[in-house]
């Protein structure tokens, strides 16, 4: 075998060039209904647009019958806010596979903090906070929380904090606690996987005031006592005592379970040691069994 023929290319997802496609020629996979029109998410897609053009090119892919005509993969929002404003064509980014599932189902959201960082570099290059509040299709005050988002944040819960979607409430009471408290909370969102603000507003209520900064006014939550606040505060604590722990050993742990399911896997495999457990330990079998069907060990 000579070096040219190990050689091995890597097919091309897009072609090459950008195309000016009519959008007579572009059939969508759904409908954009008018209850889709009217959400935050359509109208911020809009005036985004209007302020600074189409970023993010439409993404389409050719028709396996007809070479003129194109499905649409990516970009149904932004090519109903294209034909409102009265355009008939548009650049498109023309895919070489007409999987759909790619461009739905694999998309990175923007994080919050994220967004903040997005929106500070955006002030620091000099764009207009009346124009930039404009494309994001919120207020001027709340483009400016956005903009202060991390004062007040440790740089520890930011760290922890910073590719998950936290909403602007749940910063607010954060800021609300003491440093090592703010940190103590974040790793229970992530270890909880939960970042609503009931679930921060819960973490709040459970912080002794000894954790709040000074400025925080006293708790009051409605229709819970003081001595129910106590248990809460205690609870929370032993929670986060037995996260640090799970945290410090789930690698090893892991790590043992994958090896054990492996191991067990290979002896039922073998018929003479599956036939030996099924006639003298009947009741270990079947806990075996479930221990090798755990999928998620496996991964």
């Amino acid at each position: 075998m000579t070096p040219k023929d190990e050689v091995q290319t890597v097919a091309a997802a897009f072609e090459r060039k950008l195309l000016h496609i009519p959008f007579a020629q572009i059939a969508p996979l759904y409908l954009v209904t008018p209850q889709k029109k009217a959400t935050v998410k359509f109208k911020q897609i809009a005036t985004t647009i209007l302020e600074t053009g189409l970023v993010e090119p439409i993404v389409v892919a050719r028709d396996r019958q007809d070479p003129r005509a194109y499905t649409l993969l990516d970009g149904h929002l932004r090519l109903e806010v294209l034909k409102d404003h009265g355009q008939t064509a548009a650049k498109c980014l023309v895919s070489t596979d007409d999987e759909a599932f790619t461009y739905n189902n694999r998309i990175s959201r923007l994080a919050t903090i994220q967004e903040h960082k997005m929106i500070l570099r955006a002030l620091t290059l000099g764009v207009p906070e009346d124009r930039l509040a404009r494309a994001l299709n919120i207020n001027l005050k709340t483009l400016q929380e956005k903009r202060r988002l991390l004062d007040g944040i440790c740089e520890e819960a930011a760290e922890l904090l910073k590719d998950k979607q936290v909403a602007l409430t749940s910063f607010r009471m954060l800021k609300k606690m003491k440093p090592l408290r703010q940190i103590e909370a974040a790793r229970l969102m992530v270890a909880m996987n939960k970042y609503t603000i009931n679930y921060v507003r819960s973490l709040l209520a459970a912080t002794p005031d000894r954790q709040l900064v000074a400025e925080a006014a006293p708790k009051k939550i409605k229709g819970i006592s003081r001595e129910q606040l106590d248990l809460m505060e205690r609870e929370s604590a032993n929670l986060e005592r037995e996260v640090r722990l799970v945290e410090e050993s789930y690698g090893t742990d892991h790590l043992d379970l994958v090896l054990a399911r492996g191991y067990i896997s290979k002896l039922l495999s073998n018929v003479r040691i599956a036939r030996y457990l099924s006639q003298h330990h009947e009741e270990f079998l079947p806990e075996f069994e479930k221990i090798t069907e755990t999928g998620a060990l496996a991964s």
